[in-house]
């Protein structure tokens, strides 16, 4: 049985009337095809008033210690890394915060912990100035410090945990005079003769300077303007191969993944993401019509995602990615064009007219980048931001599978009073349509007695969905799970969980209850639930 509830409602005094909310959807939903698998929410934090923490950023992103049962939580609300006991899941408890005051720095975008050693990835405050990775230990004590590139948004572990890895989007702070556009990067920290004796020597940078043009595909987007290759390419998201030879990169806004060599610290290659077809998938494409309609209509869905994670099955090695959609929208530059605002190519289009109507296409944000195969100012092609999909690529960035319409499908079915609404507003019915729909966003993998999941958060409606990746060739959906209450008001913090950033998986061996632990944290109502998988 699907469901997002506790099973005591003591265990969650944020939300009492969750158990019958999460009843009446399992009877909608259903069981997992082919299996018993249930998920339950165990237990949820939050760092303080609910109404306080809505919409400030409160709880981004986690990193998990076994060792000690603790779970790290990044608060841009409070520019802090929030140190949570988790050996009770079913009650988390705050410890402590490592705070970040320093008035040169913007606050943690990203966390990471090994073997009680905790990094945390900080942008300066002028973000395109290069950022820093600070080292702590649990208690808080500063280890280390060295600086990265601009804009680090992602740092991790090495398996083996020699290396620190950062993302660095260097995202530029405009597009007019004066402003300036810092080179994407990935840094490299060697860490395998100790933290505390990190030096910025430590650290290797690896950009983006060697590749030209004809190293990339025609879905791989350089389109800054006067932006070199180097400048245009922005890493958002990292994960690294088991075997620790290899880091896949995703470049969101450039809808590509680098894949970088960690023992030669060079990027190898870029690897366009590509298109997905939804005059074959479908999608729901205007927040005007007063329906849900997920129709085909002629668009392309750039994937552009976010998330990455890197999975093994029978000894091959698969990246899963959350295609979530991201455009360029700053001073002296904004791609971002609703299709009724757009001339269309009469040829490729003979139904302009038609198509564009509001409650047809007309209300959907494309890219004014893209599209316009011979240069004549029309377009005979729309990109729209994102494909509302999850993808799965072999370790070539070849893809092997995506989800196509499955994510709006199921929204629809399983919530349709909640169908693409915001993370912010319950009375957002269908708001989101126009742009990037449910936006699966974060992602995490893991296996649960004897099978391998895939669980993606929906960073606009909300909750989870999960697929069950023995064929990563055929993956099988499980279900979704959304504690969201319709009912309730999100500013008042009274509608749930809004707004999934992250997801961390906690494997049986380090979970403090021996069953798989999932959790999710939650940037816009500031909270963190803890999900058990159970067998029923």
């Amino acid at each position: 049985m699907l469901t997002g509830a506790c099973d005591d409602d003591s265990q969650d005094p944020f939300a009492p009337e969750l158990d019958a909310l999460a009843e009446r959807r399992a009877s909608e939903v259903g069981v997992e095809v082919g299996g018993s698998l249930e998920i339950h929410r165990i237990g949820r934090y939050a760092s303080g008033s609910l109404v306080g923490l809505f919409d400030q950023g409160a709880a981004e992103i986690a990193a998990y210690d076994p060792e000690s049962s603790t779970l790290l939580v990044t608060n841009g609300m409070a520019k802090s890394v929030d140190v949570v006991d988790l050996s009770d899941p079913t009650s988390p408890a705050f410890v402590r915060a490592i705070p970040f005051p320093d008035r040169t720095l913007g606050a943690p975008t990203s966390v990471a912990v090994r073997d009680g050693v905790v990094a945390v990835a900080v942008p300066s405050a002028i973000i395109t100035n290069p950022g820093r990775v600070s080292f702590f230990d649990l208690d808080g004590n500063p280890l280390a410090s060295v600086t990265v590139g601009a804009l680090p948004d992602m740092v991790t572990f090495s398996p083996d945990g020699t290396t620190v890895l950062t993302a660095n989007e260097g995202e530029p702070s405009g597009y007019g005079g004066g402003h300036v556009d810092p080179e994407g990067s990935v840094s490299l920290i060697d860490v395998s003769g100790g933290v505390a004796g990190v030096q910025q020597a430590d650290v290797t940078t690896v950009g983006f300077g060697a590749l030209v043009p004809g190293d990339l595909d025609a879905t791989t987007r350089v389109f800054g303007p006067r932006a070199s290759i180097a400048k245009d390419l922005e890493p958002e998201f990292l994960a690294v191969a088991p075997d620790g030879s290899t880091a896949f990169v995703t470049l969101q806004e450039n809808n590509a993944m680098a894949i970088v060599d960690l023992a030669g610290a060079a990027v190898t290659s870029v690897v366009g993401m590509g298109l997905v077809d939804h005059s074959v998938t479908g999608l729901d494409a205007s927040d005007q019509d007063g329906v849900i309609e997920i129709g085909a209509w002629p668009v392309w869905g750039m994937r552009q995602p976010d998330a990455i994670a890197v999975f093994e099955v029978g000894g091959s090695t698969y990246l899963v990615t959350a295609n979530e959609g991201d455009a360029r929208e700053y001073d002296g530059f904004d791609e971002q064009v609703r299709i009724a605002d757009v001339i269309l190519d009469p040829g490729a289009f003979p139904d302009a007219v038609h198509l564009q109507q509001d409650e047809h296409l007309g209300r959907l944000r494309v890219s004014s980048s893209c599209g316009d195969l011979d240069g004549d100012g029309d377009l005979d092609e729309l990109w729209a931001f994102g494909s509302r999909s999850i993808s799965i690529f072999d370790a070539s960035g070849t893809l092997v599978w995506d989800s196509g319409a499955v994510i709006e499908q199921t929204v629809a079915a399983v919530f349709p009073e909640g169908f693409n609404t915001d993370n912010d507003a319950n009375d957002s019915l269908d708001s989101r349509s126009d742009d990037k729909g449910p936006e699966p966003e974060g992602l995490a993998v893991g296996e649960a007695f004897g099978s391998t999941y895939v669980f993606v958060g929906l960073e606009r409606v909300g909750g989870f969905m999960v697929w069950n990746v023995d064929d990563p060739l055929a993956p099988v959906p499980w279900g979704y799970v959304n504690p969201r209450d319709f009912a309730g008001d999100a500013a008042l913090g009274t509608a749930g969980d809004l707004g999934p950033e992250g997801l961390v998986f906690i494997a049986a061996i380090d979970s403090p209850t021996g069953n798989p632990l999932l959790v999710v944290t939650h940037e816009t109502s500031g909270t963190v639930s803890i999900y058990e998988l159970v067998l029923a």
